[in-house]
C-alpha cells in the first residue's frame, strides 16, 4: 500500500522536476568533493585568463592596502582617511604577500596573479554552495544545470575571480543562503545551521555594509516564519551580530590606531549625504533595463522561465528587493548587485533541467531512460545558444577590453626591476591603473587627485586635467620634479605630445586598451613617455 505524503514532504517535492536521488534514478549524483575540485580548477584558470582592468576598487581597495600592510608602502585612498572602509577584506591578502616574500617569489608576475588566484579559491567555494543550494531546493539534476549556468555566464567569468569586495560578498551570500531555513522548501535546516548562516551573513555585512540590504529581506522573512521570534532575535541575531561587529571594530581599531565604526561612516557617506553620487549617477530604472540585464545577458529568458515555473517567489522577491533598493541610490554599478546574480542563474539551471528532463510536464508520457540515449533538439539548441553568446564575450572582456592599464604596469614593473624607472607620473583619470601592488617597487609615484570636495560641483584635480590638459600640464610642470616616466591615455596624449617633447620626453611604449569607449572618450591605447637623458 502506497504511503501518503505528509505536508512537509509534499512541499519539499512539489518544486522538484523529478527526484533525481531516488533509487530508480539513473542520474549520477556528484559528490561535494568532486564539484569543489571542478569549480576550483575552473576558477583558477578563469583568474589566470583575466588580464583586463574593470574597476579601480579591485586594486586600490584590496591588494593595494594589503601591500602597504605587508611591505610598508602602498597608497591609501581618501576612503581610508575618512574611515569608511574596513580592513577585514584587504587583510586576507596580507598572509599571501608575506608568504610570497618569505619564499622570494614576490616577482611582478606573481604579485599580479596571486591575489586573483586566492579569490578564485573563494569563488570556487561559492560555486560549490550554489550547487548545494540548488540540490537542496530542486535535486542534484537541477543543481548540475545551475552550476553550468553559473560557469557559463560571461559576467561571472569576468568579475567573480577579481579581488573586489563584492566578489567575496557574493561568495558569503550564497554560502549563507544555503543555511537559512526560510529560503528552503521544507524545514530541514536546524537552528545550528541557521546560526552558521547568521555568522556568514554578518561577515558579508562587515566586508560590505550594503550587504545588509540583502539580509534585511531574508531576516524579516525568517522572522515571519519562525515560531520563537524572541529567541531568534535575542539568542541568535543579537549575540552573533555583536560578536562580529566587535571583532571587526577591534581589527579596525588596531589598523586605524583609533576607535572607529566603519558601517556608521559608510552609511553617513553613501546614504545620508549621497557621497557616492560624486562618481556619477544613473536613472532609477538602470538596473532593470541595462545593469542586471547585461549581467545576465542570454541567460535572462531562462532565469525568468525558471522562476515562474518553479514558483519560488521568495527568491524572486529577494532579487527584486535588492535591485529596487539599489535603484533608489543615484550612483549605480554592475558590481553592486553581483550577490543576487548566482540566485538568478540558479533558475536558469532550473529551466534547462525542465527542457531536458523527460519526467517534467514538458515531456510527460516519455520514459526517463530516453534522456540518456539522445539529447533533445531543444536542449542542444539551449546549450549551444548559451555557449555561443557567453564564451566570446567572456574571453573578449577578460583578455582584450581595457587591458592597457595592467599591461603598462607590467611593463613598468619589469623596467623597475632593471633600475630603469626612477619615478612615475600618471596623467590619467584618477585611479585608472593599478599602483604599488603591481609595481612592487618603492619608488616615487604620483597621480592626479580625485578626493571628493565637501562642496558639490567643485571639480577635482583629475577633472581639471581632463577638461583642458595643455594649460593644466604647463602649470603643473612649473612645480614638479620631472619624473622619469609619464603615463597617459592617447586621447590626452594627442593634445600633449608637443608639450611633452618640449619638456624632454619621448614615447617609449604604446599599449592597446580598448576598441570602444565606456564612460569617457575612446581611450584606444595607453602610452608611456620616458625622460631623455
Amino acid at each position: 500500500m502506497r504511503r501518503r505524503q505528509n505536508k512537509n514532504e509534499y512541499e519539499a517535492d512539489k518544486y522538484r522536476i523529478r527526484n533525481p536521488d531516488s533509487e530508480n534514478s539513473k542520474l549520477e549524483v556528484w559528490s561535494d568533493k568532486r564539484v569543489l575540485c571542478l569549480c576550483l580548477a575552473f576558477r583558477m584558470v578563469n583568474s589566470l585568463l583575466i588580464q583586463t582592468y574593470f574597476n579601480p576598487d579591485e586594486h586600490w581597495q584590496g591588494p593595494e592596502v594589503a601591500h602597504r600592510i605587508a611591505f610598508g608602502y602602498g597608497h591609501l585612498t581618501w576612503e581610508w582617511k575618512h574611515g569608511i572602509r574596513s580592513y577585514l577584506h584587504p587583510i586576507l591578502f596580507v598572509p599571501l604577500y608575506k608568504l610570497l616574500a618569505f619564499l622570494r617569489l614576490d616577482n611582478p608576475c606573481l604579485m599580479m596573479k596571486a591575489p586573483r588566484l586566492l579569490q578564485s579559491v573563494f569563488s570556487g567555494i561559492g560555486d560549490l554552495y550554489l550547487y548545494k543550494l540548488s540540490a537542496v531546493l530542486f535535486g542534484h539534476y537541477v543543481a548540475k544545470w545551475a552550476l553550468f549556468s553559473q560557469l557559463t555566464n560571461w559576467f561571472m567569468f569576468y568579475c567573480f575571480s577579481r579581488t573586489l569586495s563584492n566578489s567575496l560578498e557574493t561568495v558569503l551570500t550564497v554560502v549563507s543562503l544555503y543555511y537559512w531555513p526560510c529560503m528552503r522548501s521544507s524545514n530541514k535546516c536546524s537552528f545550528v545551521s541557521r546560526k552558521w548562516g547568521l555568522v556568514v551573513a554578518a561577515l558579508a555585512c562587515a566586508i560590505r555594509p550594503t550587504s545588509a540590504i540583502t539580509w534585511l529581506f531574508i531576516g524579516l522573512l525568517e522572522l515571519l516564519k519562525t515560531r520563537d521570534r524572541l529567541k531568534f532575535l535575542f539568542y541568535e541575531v543579537a549575540p552573533i551580530g555583536i560578536l562580529v561587529v566587535g571583532l571587526t571594530c577591534l581589527l579596525d581599531h588596531f589598523m586605524y590606531g583609533k576607535w572607529i565604526l566603519v558601517p556608521l561612516n559608510f552609511l553617513k557617506f553613501n546614504f545620508l549625504s549621497s557621497g557616492g553620487d560624486y562618481y556619477g549617477t544613473h536613472k532609477w530604472h538602470w538596473y532593470f533595463t541595462q545593469g542586471f540585464t547585461v549581467m545576465i545577458f542570454s541567460h535572462l529568458p531562462f532565469c525568468i522561465a525558471g522562476i515562474i515555473y518553479s514558483k519560488q517567489w521568495k527568491f524572486a522577491g529577494l532579487i527584486a528587493w535588492v535591485l529596487g533598493f539599489y535603484s533608489i541610490l543615484g550612483h549605480k554599478e554592475f558590481r553592486f548587485v553581483l550577490p543576487v546574480l548566482p540566485i538568478a542563474l540558479m533558475f536558469s539551471g532550473y529551466s534547462l533541467a525542465v527542457i531536458e528532463d523527460p519526467g517534467s510536464p514538458v515531456y510527460r508520457g516519455k520514459q526517463y531512460s530516453e534522456k540518456n540515449t539522445k539529447c533533445s533538439p531543444k536542449m542542444t539548441f539551449a546549450i549551444l545558444y548559451l555557449l555561443v553568446t557567453n564564451i566570446p564575450m567572456a574571453l573578449y572582456m577578460s583578455l582584450v577590453h581595457q587591458r592597457g592599464p595592467e599591461d603598462v604596469m607590467n611593463h613598468l614593473a619589469g623596467e623597475a626591476q632593471h633600475g630603469k624607472v626612477k619615478s612615475v607620473l600618471f596623467l590619467t583619470p584618477c585611479h585608472a591603473t593599478p599602483y604599488y601592488s603591481m609595481l612592487h617597487h618603492n619608488l616615487p609615484m604620483q597621480f592626479l587627485d580625485c578626493t571628493p570636495s565637501e562642496e558639490k560641483g567643485v571639480p577635482d584635480e583629475s577633472d581639471h586635467f581632463m577638461v583642458d590638459p595643455v594649460p593644466f600640464v604647463s602649470e603643473y610642470a612649473k612645480k614638479w620634479s620631472p619624473p622619469s616616466h609619464i603615463v597617459l591615455f592617447d586621447s590626452e596624449e594627442q593634445k600633449l605630445r608637443n608639450s611633452l617633447i618640449s619638456f624632454g620626453y619621448r614615447e617609449e611604449r604604446r599599449f592597446f586598451n580598448a576598441h570602444f569607449k565606456v564612460d569617457r572618450d575612446l581611450q584606444a591605447s595607453i602610452v608611456v613617455y620616458v625622460l631623455v637623458k
